[in-house]
């Protein structure tokens, strides 16, 4: 685990209420997210990401998100807001996304104080690096899982 300190980083979204079952309800959004961006000539900066604002046993809510440069007015499901800066908790994964349970496991796990209340989370993070479609390889696959450390 490392901590590194960010800045508010802007970013566009849309946000579900999702169980393990039916994650793909989120998953599968994030071309219209990007289709959003490149309409409005916005640029993405990073690699697209969930934001799991709550999580308990059965269900999460859930962010698809693409880093971009600014807050703009949202449009229709597609929203912007801010992730915000601060310390971060930070690991990075490789390989398939089975493994990204114990990766937030070991963080969460820690004696670290999170920004979080019960169940609701400040920024808690998994950005993907590699795109399925360019390497098809689990075993390859680069995930980062990134949790904001409480003021």
């Amino acid at each position: 685990m490392d901590i590194e300190t960010r800045e508010d980083q802007p970013y566009a979204a849309v946000r579900a209420t999702v169980t393990p079952e039916t994650f793909a309800k989120i998953a599968d959004r994030f071309p219209e997210v990007m289709q959003w961006l490149a309409d409005r000539e916005l640029p993405i900066l990073g690699a697209p990401f969930f934001r799991y604002l709550r999580v308990t046993g059965e269900e999460y809510e859930v962010e698809a998100g693409i880093p971009t440069i600014a807050e703009v007015p949202g449009d229709g499901e597609v929203f912007t807001a801010t992730l915000p800066g601060g310390q971060y908790a930070v690991e990075l994964h490789e390989g398939h996304l089975d493994g990204l349970a114990a990766v937030t496991e070991r963080l969460t796990g820690s004696t670290l104080r999170f920004d979080r209340d019960g169940d609701n989370w400040g920024a808690r993070l998994e950005t993907y690096f590699t795109d399925p479609a360019v390497e098809p390889d689990p075993a390859n696959w680069k995930t980062e899982v990134a949790i904001r450390i409480a003021d």
